[in-house]
């Protein structure tokens, strides 16, 4: 691939499953989670880089709240790379005013890939690999790829995407014609989504010409595209909130899937950390813990010098993080929101957040 591919990191998200590690000042996207002192973003930024040839062909987009964050992540992006978004509006809008910026400065034939900022991905080489062929067929065909990852179990997190007919092997991977996006399924569906062998988490990572998508958003989103091409960001505050799986890639005819199988989380939860974390223990631990009959737990502490003691336990999430502790049944992880909602309602508690 002569071209460079022009990566964009979509770093505007909250993490807010990741409390209390994960705060405002500070989302996911900021923390090292597996203890190597690598931050996800810069842990993402490290490996499109090779891809992009140098730091003048990456960029990020973000949000308003954390931009200086960013800049203290990545001190060697330039600061026209970073698109600052000044309120989150999902990923529609976010696509578009990038793409829109990409274009002006590389052209409508600048070969885009989107990626989230939170992502893991186990083997770098493979993940190069896969890019390089998304990108081949991108440069080909009026073509939007997405990366599919094979699924390993039934998730019911997870969007689905099923395989049409092949389209041709590239850089000797197969393309499919995407048959269609399907939304979170329950354990049923999922179960017999995996039996057929044809359907492929959707990653949220996607590849294209700049102009395909240009025309193809003009064509199923002008209500998003208009607005942005007059008044850049100035439009956001009258833009609808809405993700581009739905305003674009179940709506357009130009999308493939390249299955991609190398290793893949997007970490969702504490309990990721059990993917992500080789133990060979009873539990997970990241942070000194002392424990008596505690199995199949999750302990992370920020300070080290802080232990975490217990008695008993099963099956839990024990997060200490400066002034807060958080035990949660590892079940009930999905509710951490649900408690920042009342946090919220108390404005004695507005330091936590």
């Amino acid at each position: 691939m002569t071209q460079p591919l022009i990566p964009v990191i979509l770093a505007g998200g909250k993490g807010e499953r990741f409390w209390p590690l994960s705060r405002r000042q500070r989302p996911k996207q900021f923390l090292s989670l597996d203890g190597s002192g690598e931050s996800l973003l810069q842990a993402t930024a490290n490996r499109l880089l090779p891809l992009a040839q140098n730091w003048d062909n990456l960029w990020v987009i973000t949000a308003a709240p954390i931009a200086d964050g960013v800049r203290e992540q990545l001190p060697n992006l330039p600061n026209s790379n970073l698109l600052v978004e000044p309120e989150g509006k999902d990923t529609a809008p976010a696509v578009a005013w990038a793409t829109l910026e990409i274009a002006k400065r590389y052209g409508n034939d600048a070969v885009i890939g989107f990626f989230p900022a939170d992502h893991w991905i186990k083997n770098t080489d493979q993940f190069e690999h896969t890019l390089k062929a998304a990108a081949q067929l991108a440069l080909t065909e009026n073509a939007i790829v997405t990366l599919g990852i094979k699924p390993n179990y039934p998730a019911t997190g997870y969007g689905y995407i099923e395989q049409g007919d092949m389209f041709g092997n590239f850089d000797s991977l197969p393309v499919y014609k995407v048959s269609r996006f399907t939304e979170k399924p329950n354990q049923e569906t999922a179960e017999s989504f995996i039996a057929t062998g044809k359907f492929s988490w959707n990653s949220g990572m996607f590849i294209f010409r700049a102009g395909v998508v240009l025309d193809e958003l003009a064509k199923h989103a002008p209500q998003i595209l208009k607005p942005l091409e007059e008044k850049g960001q100035d439009a956001y505050a009258d833009l609808e909130k809405t993700s581009i799986d739905y305003a674009l890639m179940e709506k357009t005819q130009l999308t493939y899937v390249l299955p991609a199988n190398f290793g893949w989380d997007d970490l969702g939860d504490w309990n990721s950390l059990e993917r992500l974390v080789d133990s060979t223990g009873k539990n997970v631990e990241l942070g000194n813990h002392v424990g008596l009959d505690t199995k199949g737990a999750i302990i992370y502490a920020s300070d080290d010098q802080e232990v975490i003691a217990t008695i008993g336990l099963e099956d839990v999430v024990i997060v200490r993080d400066k002034n807060v502790t958080l035990v949660v049944n590892k079940n009930r992880t999905q509710d951490i929101k649900k408690l920042l909602k009342l946090l919220q309602n108390n404005e004695s508690f507005e330091n936590l957040l």
